[in-house]
């Protein structure tokens, strides 16, 4: 079967015959003729060939090619016919009908490359040429582009390119044709750098050969016939076939060629040579007459054309020699081609051909190259076996040079096209090709391209501009680290384009330059390479730190008005920032230890980067790094020494000596002075002025200097003059001739002995150098000109012969010498202007750059973002603030506010709270809250939707990075501050928890009461009648807008959920936390900013903060301790704030009891309370005592130590009794008034229960003592053992109120003595609050209802607080109430701190009012609503007695349970006994005496009830365990003074009721003593107890006014008469009668008020006279003397050892006389104890008649606890004081250590 390509190929060849016979040309149809035309023959010779075979590849390429390479070639032809073979090759190309691995393919498209490049035909019309021009751009461009196109050879290729360059600068074309010219251009230059990667780098000769070759080739067509005929040399001169396959491979990148203007290869030759002839004789004037020449050129060739065979080509190909031969010569001028004969060329060429080793076996479209060696030629023009070399890279570099020659703005051939063209190539060469890595090119981008570009930067037209920028851009992106010094430049260039204020300069160039600096800095850690390598480079400028400046400033429109300049700054500083945030939020992601692991691997990756660019060398560092990576500090460091350097030069260049010096005090030179590091410095320091450099090294002191300084320079290998120049180059040559003199001969010796000292001797080589400096003052100096002709060589030498040393110098090296200064002057550094300035400060930075110096170090991404960070922060922020509040688009607002999250996500990585702070701070002033009033906050806030945005953020920010916070907190509390007052705070916030409101919440923020508002009614009514319409509007209400923004305004609050802040506060570092609640205490009442609910909002948070977090509450706890003494301790007089203070501490107590480390703190904190003013205590008692009620419910358990029981007894007592508070903490109170807030510590150690003069009842305190007239102390225990032996004890409170005076100085004030035979605890209690006390009685029943709670730490508390209640509770309180309705009438508008009017003023005279609702509402009904009183302190009291009652019957088993306990504990802390002697004394006598006080009241139920429990109490199985002595003691402290108390008129209105209460209480008096008789009888008071008891009958007959008591007394004293006389106690067989003293007193006593008694009773008994007799007198004395020794002696057993738990010590106090402090001690009967009066005479009682009582004057010591010294007689009797130890009714104490008490102070 037949290959289908074959008849392809068939039909071309019938389209181009056909076309060709249709020709008028070819209008003959003979076979003859058709045999005869060359075009025509080799169609009809191929037919036959291709009908010989089956398959196309049989054949070679060339074959089935020749012929329409012929027509192409040929002159004869018309446009169309040349077109439609163009066509047929093209399709041929395009359907791969040549096979890449034939091995005639290479010779083939050689050919069609010749052909094509040189295609001639017959013009027609301008339009149809073009169509054929066209096509051929067409073929060429898929000729390069398939991959049959690799085996062109670099000659090929440049041929190719130059044809289509011609092309696209012919500006007579059509623009179409052009732009395709421009488009194929792009494909190809895209085609061949892309291959760039695939070619090596050849030998430097061959390389020199072979770019020698190309360039020559460009610029020697001014002969171009002879030229084209050297040109077929290496090609069969036709049709000649020949082989070499080759490969194209894509690939992607760039790279770059010498330049200047040499276009590429050969142009086609014109037609006839006549017409070449032309052209060359037009082209020799061409060097000076410039491009207009074209234009002649091209008529003449019309004229000379005979045959008109005058083609458009031609016309390109005249234009473009003359082109070629200006670039040529221009390139000749610059002397960088020394000969220029064309006849070398062929040389060359044989030299080259030789050289064919090019080979690339890369693989390209899977087909494997082979570079064959072996080619078959048919004619023998050529060497045997040369095979055609593929392109590579001479071609790209040729193209890359000839790019850059393009872009020459100075050279004026360069039309903007051109240059255009030029660029945008260069942009498509870089784009495809990693340049850098091709030395050659690399060496072209450095010197030529940079400058051109750097020089095109200052052009007005702007699309030359843009497109230099965009070449910049890819130029330092990918070759930076090549580029070091360029760079520099490049960005100060941009620098200067963007400030330079030049009414010229377009606005657009500006926002340009921006714009590459944006991009540039967008190129991952481009901007901490721009820091590492410049700023942190000692003589580099600080292009990151300038660049940040000139941003930052230029982020700030001056006029206000933002353009896109202002927000390119902007995103320009926001890069570094959104590069460093994502590399923070890498790190956060990936894990600390994978990113070792990364950073480990990176850096190897980057110097393994370095190692290729830098030849395979070591990655070099910087020699002023220590490593690779420098560390920030070694930066710090580096940048330190840099500011002194700058410092140190700029002295220098005033005053070089300073200088140095300056640099030497600061230890950068060394002391005594190193002159070879001197001179390095001067070296390589590009900031010193030349001119002082010359001056300084010049200096006749500094000689040692100089030639150090001459040392650094290499001049090996450099000619005199060379040299010469690089020498001048370092300093400014001074005027006079003996300084020249001595920087010449220091410059001459070194240039000697670097070059093996050429000439004669130094004095020769000192003339010549002299005389170079000489003739360069000659040629250049414009005034030497004026007067002289300038010096020839011819002069020049004659001034030198002879010099050498008695010989010439060799006159070669003289003419060289003389040619390079006549051409190019010597300039003086400091004297250059224009280009030559130009160049040489372009020289000095190529110099730079190959030096040490311009190592550019890569870094790896992230490296320096904190010190960047720390640069970069403050400007950006200011930045983002100006552009935040002048922008009203909202893309540009979310850009700012992402540029605020993007540095605060940074500072909280970093840790820099400084940062964050001020970012809140700047966002804080956007939320427009602190600004605004409060009226129009919610509608300006509402209405402002940047400031929802800042505000969402600043809440948004808090909540993520709380952590850092610090000054922060102020603001953001701030705000919140306004919310709250504006009411916009979530619901949430301002609800509070409240014990007393029955929802237990109330809100911080009450709305308005009708009552406030109800005397203004009528006053509005009024103005809304007088207003009109408009106004009137207003008046009724808000408008619809102010409702919606106030409905936007809350909505956007909830999403900021600042309630976040507080629940999320747990998880805040301390240190913020700390911030956050200094902030939140800063806020406290005064006179400017804040008000009271201010305060107490603040104080809810931070008591919420607390709460939150209670894990590590220790940590905080002494802060907001201190915070609510600080509110509660320091209140004059009650408020709102110091209700929530009071609250909120209870609150924290009742949350934090359960936490074990701070259980003990917080209940000691809870003593803060007892610290304030009694009247602000008393006012805030409800809080206080639901909360105490809240706290014993919920944390009973958790209380442990006696300590804190007696904090809660006491408060307990203070709140429902009104108890003053101890006085030793309101002193202490007092006196820190000044301090501030005492820590814990200080606290409990100024106010420590375990002081028994707190515990008890009585002081025994040396110090107290001391105080009273004692000069000296006495020791503390001395004191203690004196009071507890002796029997004096001093009872009442007056006494001790004017110790109390005296002893003000003390810390503390003993505290009040308790009376114990007195049925009260003695206290003074205030007023007080019935709610209160309920609650109160409820916490205590809560507790002792439970055993689990009662314990022995709070039993005897518990007794005493029952007591202290009972007392609170006697007759509803009544006498409470009269104080309180005096003394608190609360005027709810003076409770709060008064305001100074100001802005808010409206709304706080609302608000002022408000919070006193729930506060006391039962004042008014104390006094409006009794009966509702009743029943509430009625139940007060029958809670009480069930209470006692309770605890009564429960005591006994309680204590053994507790002994039992303790039995089992090791160490026990005391003993606890379980006997009946302490149940007594701690218990049961105690809350005997508490129901006897309830049988006191003046309401009958409570009364009744009371007596019967006591009667329950008193007869209960447990006491009858009791012995004598106790027993007496129930009388004496329970039963005798209830008596006396019922003998006063306690109910005036209820007199029937009292009647029997006295009854009953009399009759339970006799059944007592009766039960108990027979132990009572065993005492030796016996007597005088019954005496007593007759006493009381005595009185009970009197005291009722109905018949009750005269009927009931005889009955009860028949019944206890007749029982102990059948016991037989009046009976004596001693005496005459039968009868005992005791029945003579007896009945001495009832006669008194029942005379007849006796009779009704004892009739039979007969009555003695009474008679003194002795021996019952000295019985009598006896009783009493004996009895004296326990009263001296105390007891001593237990006393001294546990007598805090010894029984109470029993006096009965003179209840009448307060004022006297008289112990009575019922020494007679005359005297009975608490007798209100003396109601017999006293003559009646032998004893006192026949012996006086017993009286003992008082002692003067100290014992006399506050008794003042007077003589006041103490009647004693001993038999009644049974231990001298008190009652314990305070806190137990420690009886462990006497000392404790002294440790108080």
């Amino acid at each position: 079967m037949v290959d289908k390509n074959i008849y392809i190929v068939q039909g071309e060849i019938n389209a181009v015959v056909g076309a060709i016979k249709r020709n008028a040309r070819w209008s003959t149809h003979t076979h003859l003729d058709e045999e005869r035309d060359p075009l025509l023959h080799s169609f009809s010779l191929l037919k036959e060939v291709l009908n010989n075979i089956t398959e196309l590849s049989e054949i070679e390429p060339n074959v089935f090619l020749r012929p329409f390479l012929e027509v192409i070639r040929s002159e004869d032809t018309t446009g169309p016919i040349t077109g439609l073979a163009l066509t047929s090759v093209n399709k041929f190309l395009s359907y791969a009908l040549i096979d890449p691995s034939h091995e005639g393919t290479a010779e083939g498209m050689e050919n069609m490359a010749d052909a094509v490049t040189h295609a001639r035909f017959v013009g027609t019309d301008h339009a149809s040429d073009e169509v054929v021009l066209m096509k051929i751009l067409q073929v060429l461009r898929t000729l390069l582009l398939t991959p049959v196109g690799a085996h062109l050879t670099n000659e090929s290729v440049c041929e190719i390119m130059q044809s289509c360059f011609r092309i696209c600068f012919e500006m007579r074309l059509s623009e179409l044709l052009r732009k395709s010219a421009e488009h194929t251009l792009v494909d190809m230059v895209q085609l061949l750098f892309t291959r760039l990667p695939q070619f090596k780098e050849e030998p430097k000769s061959y390389m020199g050969t072979n770019m020698k070759k190309l360039k020559m080739r460009a610029g020697g067509m001014s002969e171009s016939s002879k030229w084209k005929k050297q040109k077929r040399s290496p090609r069969p001169p036709r049709h000649v076939t020949k082989v070499s396959p080759g490969t194209e491979q894509p690939a992607a990148n760039a790279s770059n060629t010498t330049g200047n203007g040499v276009t590429f290869i050969d142009a086609p030759s014109p037609s006839s040579s006549g017409s070449s002839e032309n052209v060359s004789s037009a082209v020799s004037p061409a060097t000076d007459s410039g491009l207009e020449l074209s234009s002649q050129t091209t008529s003449k060739e019309d004229l000379t054309d005979l045959d008109q065979v005058a083609s458009l080509v031609e016309i390109c190909t005249t234009y473009f020699i003359i082109f070629s031969e200006l670039f040529y010569l221009s390139f000749l001028r610059e002397g960088k081609i020394q000969s220029a004969s064309v006849e070398s060329i062929p040389e060359v060429l044989e030299e080259c051909t030789s050289v064919a080793e090019h080979s690339d076996s890369a693989s390209v479209h899977d087909m494997d190259y082979v570079n064959p060696r072996g080619v078959r030629f048919t004619q023998s023009s050529q060497k045997e076996g040369a095979a055609l070399v593929p392109y590579g890279l001479p071609c790209i570099r040729e193209l890359f040079r000839f790019l850059i020659s393009l872009t020459n703005p100075h050279d004026r051939h360069n039309s903007e096209v051109m240059i255009h063209m030029g660029l945008q190539l260069l942009t498509v060469a870089l784009e495809s090709a990693p340049i850098a890595n091709c030395q050659s090119l690399l060496g072209l981008v450095k010197e030529e391209l940079c400058r051109h570009l750097f020089q095109l930067l200052s052009v007005e037209r702007l699309n030359l501009y843009a497109t230099s920028l965009r070449v910049c851009f890819l130029l330092f992106e990918s070759m930076r680290e090549h580029l070091k010094f360029q760079l520099e430049m490049y960005v100060k260039k941009l620098m200067e384009i963007i400030t330079v204020e030049n009414p010229k300069m377009p606005y657009e160039m500006k926002e340009m330059a921006l714009e590459a600096i944006v991009q540039l800095w967008r190129i991952p850690s481009f901007v901490t390479e721009l820091y590492i390598n410049y700023d942190c480079d000692y003589y580099c400028a600080n292009l990151f730190e300038e660049l940040t400046k000139l941003l930052s400033k230029n982020a700030f429109p001056v006029s206000g008005q933002l353009y896109t300049v202002h927000l390119l700054s902007l995103e320009a500083l926001l890069t570094v920032i959104d590069s460093t945030e994502a590399h923070c939020q890498a790190k956060v992601l990936s894990n600390i230890h994978q990113q070792e692991k990364e950073v480990v691997k990176s850096s190897p990756e980057t110097m393994n980067s370095t190692k290729e660019t830098t030849e395979k060398s070591i990655p070099r560092k910087p020699t002023r790094f220590s490593c690779i990576l420098p560390s920030p500090q070694e930066l710090m460091q580096i940048k330190k020494k840099k500011k002194l350097l700058i410092t140190g030069t700029e002295q220098f260049n005033q005053k070089p000596k300073k200088g140095i010096q300056f640099l030497q005090e600061k230890n950068l030179l060394a002391t005594p002075i190193d002159n070879n590091e001197v001179a390095r410095w001067l070296r390589e320091n590009p900031r010193l002025d030349k001119k002082m450099i010359g001056e300084f090294v010049s200096d006749r002191k500094n000689i040692d200097l100089l030639e150090s300084f001459v040392g650094t320079f290499s001049f090996q290998g450099l000619r005199l003059d060379e040299a010469l120049r690089l020498y001048l180059e370092a300093f400014r040559l001074p005027g006079e001739a003996p300084v020249i003199q001595r920087l010449l001969e220091a410059f001459t010796e070194h240039w000697r002995k670097s070059n093996g000292s050429p000439f004669a001797n130094s004095d020769a080589c000192f003339a010549l150098a002299y005389a170079v400096i000489m003739l360069n003052t000659d040629q250049h100096n414009h005034n030497v000109r004026k007067q002289n002709v300038p010096m020839t060589l011819e002069e020049f030498r004659k001034n030198l012969k002879g010099v050498n040393g008695g010989k010439d110098f060799e006159q070669d090296i003289l003419e060289d010498m003389y040619h390079a200064i006549k051409n190019d002057e010597i300039v003086m550094p400091e004297e250059q202007t224009g280009l030559v300035k130009e160049n040489y400060i372009w020289n000095v930075l190529l110099h730079r750059g190959a030096t040490d110096e311009g190592i550019f170090l890569h870094v790896p991404p992230g490296s320096y973002d904190h010190d960047l960070f720390t640069m970069t922060w403050g400007p950006t922020i200011a930045a983002l603030s100006y552009v935040f509040d002048k922008s009203l688009e909202e893309t540009i607002i979310q850009k700012a506010i992402s540029g605020f999250r993007k540095c605060a996500m940074i500072s909280a990585h970093y840790g820099l709270s400084d940062v964050f702070d001020n970012l809140i701070i700047s966002l804080c002033k956007f939320t427009a809250l602190s600004s605004e009033s409060i009226e129009n906050l919610p509608t300006v806030f509402g209405s402002n939707p940047k400031a929802h945005i800042a505000a969402k953020t600043v809440f948004h920010l808090a909540h993520r990075h709380g952590d850092i916070l610090r000054e922060g907190w102020k603001n953001i509390m701030e705000a919140m501050l306004q919310l709250f007052r504006a009411e916009l705070l979530p619901k949430a916030m301002v609800e509070v928890e409240d014990f007393v409101d029955p929802n237990g919440k109330i809100y911080l923020q009450r709305e308005e009461t009708p009552s406030n508002r109800g005397e203004s009614t009528v006053l509005s009514f009024v103005s809304w009648l007088t207003l009109s319409g408009t106004e009137q509007s207003g008046m009724r209400g808000p408008s619809t807008e102010t409702q919606e923004a106030k409905r936007t305004a809350l909505e956007c609050i909830k999403q900021c959920d600042p309630e976040k802040l507080i629940t999320e506060s747990k998880f805040l570092q301390l240190e913020s936390l700390q911030e956050l609640m200094k902030a939140l205490i800063s806020v406290t009442p005064d006179e400017e900013t804040y008000d009271e609910e201010d305060a107490a909002f603040c104080l809810e948070m931070l008591l919420r903060i607390v709460l939150e977090n209670r894990d590590r509450v220790t940590c905080v706890w002494q802060t907001v301790r201190d915070h609510l003494y600080h509110l509660c301790v320091h209140a004059v007089e009650f408020c709102f704030l110091v209700e929530r203070a009071v609250v909120g501490l209870l609150r924290l107590a009742i949350r934090l009891l359960r936490r074990e480390e701070i259980s003990a703190q917080v209940l000691l904190s809870l003593r803060i309370l007892l610290m304030m003013k009694p009247n602000v205590l008393s006012r805030v008692s409800h809080e206080v005592a639901y909360g105490l009620h809240e706290l014993l419910k919920t944390n009973a358990a958790n209380i442990h130590s006696g300590d804190d029981w007696y904090t809660l007894f006491t408060l307990l007592e203070c709140i429902g009794s009104g108890v003053k508070p101890p006085a030793a903490l309101q002193v202490t109170a007092r006196a820190d008034n000044d301090t501030g807030a005492q820590s814990d510590s200080e606290v409990s150690s100024s106010y420590h229960p375990s002081d028994m003069s707190l515990d008890r009842g009585y002081t025994s305190d040396s110090e107290v003592y001391a105080d009273h007239g004692k000069p000296g102390k006495m020791h503390r225990s001395v004191t203690d053992v004196d009071v507890m032996n002796s029997g004096w004890l001093v009872v009442g409170k007056d006494d001790i109120d004017t110790s109390r005076s005296t002893a003000g100085l003390s810390r503390l004030g003993p505290s009040p003595l308790v009376n114990q035979y007195s049925l009260t605890v003695g206290l003074d209690l205030g007023p007080h609050d019935t709610k209160s006390l309920m609650k109160c009685v409820e916490s205590l029943s809560f507790i002792v209802r439970d055993a689990a709670h009662v314990t022995p730490e709070n039993f005897e508390l518990c007794v005493k607080t029952i007591r202290i209640f009972v007392e609170a509770s006697l007759n509803g309180g009544y006498k409470s109430q009269e104080k309180r309705g005096k003394s608190h009438r609360y005027d709810s508008k003076s409770g709060r701190l008064k305001k100074k009017p100001k802005e808010n003023s409206t709304r706080r005279s609302r608000v002022l009012s408000q919070h006193q609702t729930h506060t006391h509402s039962d004042e008014d009904e104390d006094e409006s609503i009794p009966a509702s009183y009743h029943t509430v302190s009625l139940q007060v009291s029958q809670d009480l007695l069930d209470l006692m009652h309770t605890l009564h019957t429960r005591a006994a088993t309680i204590y053994s349970s507790w002994a039992e306990e303790q039995r089992h504990l090791v160490t026990a802390g005391r003993k606890i006994e379980a006997d009946s002697r302490t149940l007594w004394s701690n218990c049961w006598c105690p809350l005997l005496q508490g129901i006897a006080w309830l049988c006191c009241d003046a309401r009958r139920q409570v009364r009744m009830q009371a007596l019967t429990y006591l009667q329950r109490a008193l007869l209960v199985h447990d006491l009858q365990a009791l012995d004598a002595l106790e027993w007496e003691s129930c009388f004496n402290k329970v039963l005798f003074p209830l008596l006396t108390k019922l003998l006063e008129n306690i109910s005036p209105a209820d007199i029937g009721g009292m009647e029997e209460t006295r009854m009953r209480a009399s009759t339970l008096l006799s059944k007592v003593f009766l039960q108990h008789l027979s132990p009572l009888l065993s005492l030796t008071t016996f007597a005088a107890l019954w005496l007593t008891i007759l006493d009381f009958m005595d009185k009970y007959m009197h005291a009722g006014s109905s018949d009750l008591l005269l009927e009931a007394i005889p009955e009860s004293l028949k019944n206890m008469l007749l029982v102990m006389d059948t016991a037989g106690i009046f009976h004596s067989a001693d005496s005459r009668t039968g009868y005992s003293d005791l029945w003579e007193i007896t009945w001495e006593r009832i006669d008194c008020f029942l005379p007849r008694l006796r009779d009704e009773l004892f009739k039979q008994t007969i009555i003695q006279d009474p008679v003194s007799s002795i021996p019952m007198e000295q019985q009598h004395q006896k009783s009493i003397v004996s009895a004296l020794p326990p009263s001296s002696v105390g007891d001593v057993r237990p006393a001294t050892h546990l007598a805090p738990l010894e029984k109470p010590c029993e006096l009965g106090a003179s209840a009448t006389a307060p004022a006297s402090p008289t112990i009575s001690t019922s020494a007679s009967p005359s005297f009975p104890a608490s007798a209100p009066t003396k109601t017999s005479p006293v003559t009646d009682i032998p004893p006192t008649t026949a012996q006086p009582p017993l009286i003992l004057q008082p002692l003067a010591s100290p014992l006399q606890v506050g008794v003042p010294p007077m003589t006041l007689p103490i009647i004693l009797n001993p038999a009644l004081i049974e231990a001298t130890s008190p009652v314990p009714l305070l806190a137990t104490p420690r009886p462990t250590d006497p000392m404790t008490t002294s440790e108080v102070n």
